[in-house]
């Protein structure tokens, strides 16, 4: 069971480093990130925090699999 649990983290942790950054290139891309100035918009920077979250729990999941595994 062990070993299925950190199977499962790592290919969770995989998944979202795979998905994120490119979610978060196209969501730069839409014309509601950056204001006539320039600037970035609250839409941009409300999803930078949502990405980097989830960033910082795929580098938790990675992490707690591969504590699973040297466990198991």
């Amino acid at each position: 069971m062990t070993l299925a649990v950190g199977i499962l983290l790592l290919l969770n942790a995989l998944f979202n480093v795979a998905t994120w950054p490119t979610f978060l290139k196209r969501v730069a891309r839409d014309p509601r990130a950056r204001d006539a100035a320039g600037r970035a918009t609250r839409f941009l920077r409300v999803h930078q925090i949502l990405v980097g979250i989830a960033l910082a729990l795929a580098v938790v999941s990675a992490a707690a699999g591969v504590w699973m595994l040297v466990a198991a």
